[in-house]
């Protein structure tokens, strides 16, 4: 990885060290899209296989019934343990999924109502409902806050809508400490949904992340961070609850399609609004290391926006992010 030989380095939740990297379960993906997410069962269901072939060896295949040859037990196994990966992770929802997201009455008939029209709206743009995978990237000065949506790996992403964030709170730049009122900015991934929340309907972000803990306080990081409802914010995402509403649902369709780790992108600006970039440069004209911050995530936004693709984002003993494709 040219650029990128740093000792030790987190990327994606797992830790390389050294020139022979040694991949060591850490923490869930950052971006843990479907092609991974196959590629992770695979191994899984090879290394169940290997486990259950060595175990058929010796006496135990003298039970076998009689005329089925070692290859062929084998390859039953094979089959079987397949199907098993396959059947615990493609579960579709079975109904609306207002009905199983676990909100109060009175909201699962407002998800209800949403979701007849998402459905709609998903068939316009020749995506699939239940959506499949979804990716959210906000903008904190522009207040914007985006929802992309594919249907398989195999596409490229497509942006589903562009919602209003009602309330900026803090200013430019990432969150460093406890009670610095600063959305995050970064990479991160939805760890939490909350269908009882106080702010009407929330969706948790994993701060801090890998990048976040070698940057910001030692001991008060801050946390709590949601894209959540009700149109007030110390920190948060905020939207209004009928567009709350809407992203909850596409979250928790995804989620029960088969993504775990949806991902969601915070950048201070719209790169490509000149208007933005204007009041960014007289923002950060003296500021050093709100310059590097930002060009250390631009390049992860140019990324998506050249190939409508996720790219591979790890981050660095120093707490920078690096693209690792």
């Amino acid at each position: 990885m040219p650029g990128f030989n740093k000792r030790q380095a987190f990327f994606y939740g797992y830790r390389q060290e050294g020139r022979n990297p040694k991949i060591i379960p850490k923490l869930p993906l950052l971006n843990f899209g479907n092609k991974q997410k196959w590629l992770f069962l695979t191994l899984i269901s090879a290394r169940l296989t290997t486990s259950v072939i060595l175990i058929m060896t010796g006496r135990q295949f003298k039970n076998l019934p009689s005329g089925m040859k070692r290859h062929q037990a084998v390859l039953i196994i094979s089959i079987l343990l397949t199907v098993v990966c396959l059947g615990a992770t493609s579960v579709q929802a079975q109904g609306p999924i207002a009905q199983q997201a676990g909100t109060s009455p009175g909201i699962t008939a407002e998800l209800l109502r949403k979701e007849g029209a998402l459905r709609q709206e998903f068939a316009k743009k020749d995506l699939i409902w239940p959506a499949r995978e979804i990716y959210i990237r906000s903008f904190k000065y522009d207040s914007q806050l985006e929802v992309w949506a594919r249907n398989s790996d195999n596409e490229p992403f497509k942006l589903f809508k562009t919602y209003k964030v009602c309330v900026m709170a803090g200013t430019i730049g990432p969150k460093r400490i406890e009670g610095d009122y600063q959305v995050p900015e970064g990479c991160y991934y939805i760890s939490g949904f909350n269908p009882r929340s106080e702010y009407h309907l929330s969706l948790k972000l994993n701060y801090p992340n890998e990048s976040d803990k070698l940057l910001s306080d030692k001991v008060k990081p801050g946390g709590g961070i949601y894209i959540h409802g009700n149109c007030v914010s110390v920190g948060c995402i905020p939207l209004q609850n009928d567009q709350v509403d809407e992203v909850y649902l596409m979250a928790t369709a995804a989620r029960l399609s088969g993504q775990n780790y949806i991902p969601v992108h915070v950048f201070p600006i719209r790169f490509d609004n000149e208007q933005s970039l204007t009041y960014y440069t007289k923002y950060t004209f003296n500021d050093i290391d709100l310059q590097h911050f930002t060009s250390n995530i631009k390049p992860i936004y140019d990324y998506f926006e050249q190939h409508h693709e996720l790219p591979l984002v790890g981050v660095d003993v120093q707490g920078d992010y690096n693209i690792l494709n």
